[in-house]
């Protein structure tokens, strides 16, 4: 390694993350390494051009981060991958691990025999095995990767760009290259024509690998998926369309984040927020999936707001002291609030110019690094817009504002109208908004859209004179168009049309949006759980997008598992069972609506009818037309069964045996921690909270089985356990992954005023400021379910 230092003589470290560092010369004389403690190695009296040779021996792991091993248990092979990011180079090689610091980075790996290394550059491989990987353009340690094993691999080449996709070989029959050739490509041509600047680094190798942390990662040309984006099984359209902005969010960081980097991971929001826009722009203008804003509507935003609405809320840009809080404040703030907030930015100064902006900051940022100041005045003198009010507005308050709009009429026709905006106490910001208003009236069958206003919103009231003289419409929604960020009010003339007519609104994205508007009052304790159950069931039907039926579907059963009055709970989810029953069975075969409501009625099946149907599934028995039984089909059924008690170990190692690999040890962990059996959770908290052998995938998975709404009576008994072991667990890992298990392990399924008096006790001590927050969190969540639970019951 050869670096500069400003000032001869001054002193550094060197981060290094492994057990043991063997030997260290700088500038040849050999350093003590006595001094090496906590990942750091001092060096001193540095010249101005030094050099530095470290042997040493790394650790490999299997939570996700620096190099991670897993050996495939269908066929033993060994695959290796790393996860640099963010601040986690430093556990795979030595460096100085800091985004402002790029370098140029040549690899030389030596591997076994038939395996396969990638890394950000073109390897070769050599006689004596040696893989040899020429130095990078300049980059930040943090994506840079490595990927090693006996992968199996497809390339294809793409005007000069040569194209790599990889994924274990126990899961090339799922690999579906043509699917994500052609998504890569038409994101590839979408960037660079959108930026102004061809892709920058060369080839572009996509991989898919076990046990991975996060969702994707977006190292350069040499980007790293969760295999969860392989699919085993049949999926909706919807998922499809969620994979391919996976895939080009990661793409979009190859310009934003790898080309261009922060110099400090205070503005790592900034690549994830652009990157989360510029997959959905990318997919609904580039893809055949034409639909992708509604996605972000009812799935994006609404974790936004959700995220928005917690106790620990912040800021878009959020201060960052040090590298501990990195992961922490990568959260729905900064992917899913800041994605809205630059829809709204680009409605803000016009989409002509903000894309004049970005290709003006690339061309002037190549290769270097920069900060929010350097962006906005891109876009400033691209726009004319004066954006820091704009940005001390929107990126530096947190909270999210509630429109709604206010008329007077007389003899039918609207006199005045003014949209009002309103700020929670704690976050008292009114923002400016760039947003529609949209007046329906019912017509014959439908609900139709007779007049869109758009126009400037800012302050506590702004009139909308173009409204005047208007006849009232049946609907006012605020926010048509989905321009802007905020929670829409509904009036009560409003509410009762959308009670009646949600499904007559003709328009899908203007149809999401009302959705959404009674999902904020449900959350909020404005509207009953049984009434929004009401609503749902009956105006679900019209819905056939893949996307809106998913999210539809899941806030039902989350309106019966966390917001309903446990006393309704049995009734409401036997009407819910037979509604996905009735729509399973008028749905086309083999289609995504019937694959959704099958999901859906195993999900809810309690009566003997449903729970012999779904029994059926596995024993083959079940009337399903259409309906392909495959892995996620199946366990799902086991799962289900595994949750009422009506499934025991013999029918999960049964399952097991059929599906022997590591997807169906996970899912037949989940459902023996789903049993409704004392010795099932004991079991479950062992390996979630005691087991340091685990790994962090299996870890979730049991995490996931182990909190079920209708077992309070075993879970109960895990409560004080639970804040018991926050310490320990906390000191007896790394942040990241205490952060985790104290997260996944919260006795979120007890919706107690217990539970939030005993969180209410512990935050009343000294904890550290990622622990404290976890708890703020979920303690949000049981409190909103109670005051919900509490509403339904009045």
């Amino acid at each position: 390694m050869t670096f500069r230092c400003r000032r001869p003589g001054a002193a550094t470290f060197i981060e290094f993350g492994g057990p043991a560092i063997h030997r260290a010369e700088l500038n040849g004389r050999v350093i003590p390494i006595d001094g090496f403690a906590g990942g750091r190695l001092p060096l001193r009296d540095l010249a101005a051009e030094n050099t530095l040779r470290l042997q040493a021996t790394g650790a490999y792991s299997n939570d996700g981060t620096g190099l991670n091993r897993f050996e495939d248990p269908v066929d033993g092979r060994v695959y290796l991958h790393s996860q640099f990011g963010e601040h986690a180079a430093y556990l795979g090689y030595a460096c100085f691990d800091q985004p402002d610091l790029k370098a140029t980075f040549g690899f030389t790996v030596k591997a076994p025999d038939g395996w396969v290394v990638v890394s950000n550059t073109g390897g070769v491989l050599g006689d004596d095995g040696v893989w040899t990987f020429p130095p990078t353009k300049l980059l930040s340690t943090y994506i840079t990767a490595l990927v090693a094993g006996p992968y199996h691999a497809v390339h294809q080449d793409h005007r000069g760009i040569p194209l790599g996709l990889y994924c274990r070989r126990s899961l090339a029959r799922y690999l579906d290259p043509e699917e994500f050739f052609e998504i890569t490509q038409q994101g590839l041509d979408f960037f660079a024509r959108r930026f102004g600047h061809p892709y920058p680094f060369g080839k572009y190798d996509q991989l898919f690998v076990p046990e991975f942390s996060a969702g994707a990662m977006e190292n350069a040309a040499c980007v790293t998926f969760h295999e969860k984006r392989l699919f085993r099984s049949r999926v909706t359209e919807a998922e499809r369309m969620d994979r391919a902005v996976v895939i080009l969010h990661e793409m979009a960081h190859m310009w934003f984040g790898d080309l261009v980097t922060p110099r400090w991971w205070d503005d790592l929001w900034l690549n994830e927020t652009f990157a989360e826009y510029m997959g959905y722009l990318g997919a609904a203008e580039a893809t055949r999936f034409k639909t992708a804003w509604i996605d972000f509507a009812t799935a994006t935003e609404a974790g936004a707001k959700a995220q928005d609405q917690l106790p620990t809320t912040h800021p878009i840009v959020a201060d960052i002291p040090d590298v501990e809080s990195v992961t922490l404040n990568l959260d729905g703030i900064t992917y899913n609030k800041g994605a809205a907030v630059i829809k709204q930015l680009v409605a803000w100064v016009g989409e002509d110019a903000f894309f004049r902006g970005v290709e003006a900051y690339f061309k002037a940022n190549a290769y270097g690094n920069t900060d929010l100041a350097d962006f906005l005045r891109a876009l400033e003198q691209a726009s004319g817009r004066d954006l820091g009010s704009w940005s001390r507005a929107w990126l530096e308050a947190a909270g999210v504002n509630t429109l709604q709009a206010l008329i007077e009429a007389e003899g039918g026709r609207i006199r005045w109208a003014t949209v009002v905006q309103a700020a929670p106490a704690d976050h008292p910001t009114l923002r400016p908004h760039r947003l529609r208003l949209g007046l329906f009236d019912l017509s014959g069958s439908g609900l139709r859209r007779r007049k869109a206003i758009e126009l400037d919103v800012d302050g506590a009231a702004t009139a909308v004179p173009q409204m005047a003289g208007e006849p009232v419409p049946d609907l006012v929604l605020v926010n048509d168009g989905d321009l802007t960020y905020a929670k829409a009010a509904l009036d009560s003339g409003s509410l009762s049309t959308l009670a009646r007519h949600l499904r007559d609104i003709d328009d899908p994205l203007a149809r999401a949006l009302a959705w959404e508007a009674l999902w904020d009052m449900v959350r909020d304790a404005q509207l009953r759980a049984r009434d929004y159950l009401t609503i749902a069931l009956d105006n679900i039907g019209v819905e056939t997008d893949a996307m809106t039926l998913s999210s539809l579907i899941g806030r039902i059963e989350r309106v019966i598992e966390s917001f309903s009055d446990p006393a309704h709970r049995p009734s409401v989810r036997s009407l819910v069972a037979l509604a996905a029953r009735g729509r399973f069975d008028r749905s086309e075969p083999g289609g995504d609506v019937q694959l959704l409501w099958a999901r859906a009625l195993i999900r809810a099946a309690r009566d003997p009818d449903a729970v012999a149907w779904v029994r059926g599934l596995l024993d083959g028995t079940a009337e399903a037309k259409g309906l392909s039984v495959d892995f996620e089909v199946r366990w799902g059924a086991v799962d289900a069964l595994a949750t009422i008690g009506a499934a025991g170990d013999d029918l999960i190692a049964a399952e097991l045996e059929r599906d022997p690999t590591d997807e169906g040890r996970r899912a037949a962990a989940s459902a023996r921690a789903a049993q409704p059996l004392a010795e099932a959770k004991q079991a479950a908290w062992k390996v979630a909270v005691d087991d340091e052998a685990a790994a962090m995938a299996t870890r979730r998975a049991v995490a996931a089985g182990f909190h079920r709404p209708d077992q309070l009576d075993l879970l109960d008994a895990f409560v004080q356990p639970y804040f018991e072991s926050l310490m320990p667990v906390w000191e007896s890992h790394d942040a990241e992954e205490a952060i985790s298990i104290i997260r996944w392990m919260y006795p979120r399924a007890v919706v107690t005023h217990e539970v939030v008096d005993a969180t209410d006790s512990v935050l009343a001590g000294v904890l550290p400021g990622p622990v404290r927050r976890s708890l703020l969190e979920s303690r949000d969540a049981v409190a909103r379910a109670l005051r919900a639970q509490a509403f339904d019951r009045s």
